[in-house]
C-alpha cells in the first residue's frame, strides 16, 4: 500500500508527518507537549511504523485516545 505524504499531512493536520530515507513513517505532534498522565493513558508524542497501513492505524488510534482517554 502506497501513501502520498501530502495526503497524510492533510488527513492528520495535528501531526508533522515524514518518511525516513530507510522508508520508515514518522509523525510527531504539532504544538502539543504531552503530560505524564497523557502518556500513561497511551498517548504518544511521536509514532513510527514500517508500513503505511500500520502508520495510519496508529494515527487513528491516537486520535481516538485523545478524544476518549
Amino acid at each position: 500500500m502506497c501513501y502520498d505524504l501530502d495526503v497524510l499531512r492533510a488527513a492528520f493536520p495535528g501531526w508533522s508527518v515524514f518518511r525516513s530515507d530507510a522508508g520508515v513513517f514518522y509523525a510527531t505532534r504539532r504544538g502539543i507537549h504531552l503530560r505524564d498522565t497523557d502518556i500513561d493513558n497511551g498517548l504518544r508524542q511521536t509514532i513510527s511504523a514500517e508500513d503505511a497501513q500500520t502508520f495510519v492505524s496508529l494515527l487513528r488510534d491516537q486520535g481516538e485516545l485523545a478524544v476518549n482517554p
